[in-house]
């Protein structure tokens, strides 16, 4: 592999956040519909971008090995930097499974740990993982492969720190119905804060860096017209607005591939179930296919309590085994017309639904778990994620049937 230097950028102190480019020394969904003119050309403004220079690779220290297969699990940074921790390195010793994701920014914008007084990112710091030297050491001596989760455009910390980078209704920084606010895809800055934390996370030792909401928030086609926000270098492409979108968050993924280069890591990105159906999501700008050409893997959130009645499945919770058994097939033939298709590596539901109502979930367990494994690698697919926001897993599962 060739060796690259990360694009300087100017750098910049706003609010007591520093957005930068780093230099060389170093789960709710709704419905959409598809977009209209879908075979349109991606305009790519990252091939603007002068060419970098290649000239090192970064070490971390840490030596792990790529799993025969990652099976990983869920871990917010409250877990991470507590005592569930030791429980689910248990749960990997007494398992097959052997990966961990750990939020590193999360849902909200902070980081969960405190970087140094010196970072850039000092200010969004919570203490809840004291010392990740000491985890990644744990990780590193079992071989459980590392995995930092970056949530990247729903960020309500950035939003109201610079709110001319998010969305306003009338005077006021927009909100989502649950409270949350999201950054825009658009500014270039907002890319660059993102991978700044990326790349920290790449030093800190993770093997690979997991993107989460890469998207513009949902039913954004239903909000186009109405809120206020820029376009920055998009305003001017002759594409209609579902296009713009789409090229914004496609844009963004391979840029920070680029800019994570250097620092031998793996870029995945987790992506709703639905865009595989569809040509494009026009609200959110995820384009499957498009997002698959720039990612080492594509984790697509395929729970069963997620989906309305698609594939002909009244109420997908309660098959669990038939809905990931043809979401799989759907899947795999779009990555089959793809030159270089990534690793594919679903999220699956080991939680149980019951907001659905009476007769609309079921239980989740042992044998839910292990049908929707059992449906995934019948298709050919070996790896996944396991999602239980409270990491609080079933036991005596077959993690490979």
């Amino acid at each position: 592999m060739k060796k690259s230097v990360p694009l300087a950028a100017a750098l910049m102190l706003v609010s007591g956040l520093f957005i930068s480019a780093q230099s060389g020394d170093a789960k709710e969904q709704e419905t959409e519909e598809p977009g209209q003119n879908p075979q349109r050309e991606h305009v790519s403004l990252v091939k603007a971008l002068p060419e970098k220079i290649n000239r090192f690779q970064f070490d971390s220290g840490y030596h792990f090995q790529y799993p025969d297969a990652v099976r990983g699990i869920y871990v917010t940074g409250h877990s991470a930097g507590g005592e569930k921790f030791s429980n689910l390195v248990n749960l990997m010793d007494e398992t097959d499974l052997n990966a961990m994701v750990i939020d590193i920014k999360d849902d909200w914008g902070n980081l969960t740990y405190i970087p140094e007084d010196s970072s850039p990112y000092h200010e969004i710091g919570k203490p809840y993982i004291k010392d990740s030297s000491k985890i990644l050491k744990v990780m590193e001596d079992k071989q459980i492969y590392p995995i930092a989760r970056v949530v990247v455009f729903k960020d309500s910390v950035l939003a109201n720190k610079k709110p001319e980078w998010s969305y306003k209704e009338r005077d006021k920084v927009w909100k989502n119905g649950r409270g949350e606010s999201f950054v825009n895809p658009f500014i270039k800055e907002v890319w660059d804060y993102n991978v700044g934390i990326a790349i920290e996370a790449a030093k800190m030792g993770f093997q690979e860096i997991q993107f989460d909401y890469v998207r513009f928030p949902e039913g954004f086609e239903h909000r186009d017209s109405s809120l206020k926000y820029s376009m920055g270098e998009y305003k001017n492409l002759k594409i209609e607005n579902v296009q713009k979108r789409v090229s914004a968050v496609t844009d963004f993924v391979e840029y920070a591939r680029k800019e994570l280069e250097p620092y031998g890591v793996k870029v995945s990105v987790d992506i709703f179930g639905y865009t595989a159906t569809l040509p494009e999501a026009p609200g959110i700008g995820q384009n499957f296919s498009k997002i698959s050409e720039h990612v080492d893997v594509i984790s697509s959130m395929i729970y069963p309590s997620h989906w309305t009645s698609y594939f002909g499945i009244a109420k997908p919770d309660l098959e669990p085994y038939k809905l990931v058994s043809e979401y799989a097939k759907l899947e795999n033939r779009k990555l089959e017309e793809l030159d270089s298709p990534p690793v594919s590596r679903p999220w699956l539901q080991d939680f149980t639904a019951s907001y659905l109502g009476a007769g609309n979930y079921k239980e989740y367990g042992r044998a839910e778990v292990e049908a929707q494994i059992k449906a995934l690698n019948e298709q050919g697919i070996n790896e996944f994620l396991l999602w239980n926001a409270g990491n609080s897993y079933t036991p005596k599962v077959d993690y490979t049937p």
